[in-house]
């Protein structure tokens, strides 16, 4: 049995201004099979790509004071 996907997370190389995006949505929406996309303004990417590097971080850390420990 294999896995489903349900959807895709595009991230694009650099910022696009919101008029220049929609070039883009349009072209994704005409996909088959796509039923929705929304654009992500570049704060709320920015605070999820930060929280996610802190958690590594974090992991790693925790990780290597276990690790002499053990």
């Amino acid at each position: 049995m294999t896995n489903r996907v349900q959807g895709f997370i595009v991230t694009l190389e650099k910022d696009m201004r919101e008029d220049d995006a929609k070039e883009v949505i349009r072209a994704i929406e005409m996909l088959r099979g796509v039923i929705r996309v929304k654009p992500v303004e570049t704060d709320l990417l920015g605070q999820q790509v930060e929280r996610d590097r802190l958690r590594v971080d974090i992991y790693n850390a925790l990780h290597s004071v276990f690790e002499k420990k053990a």
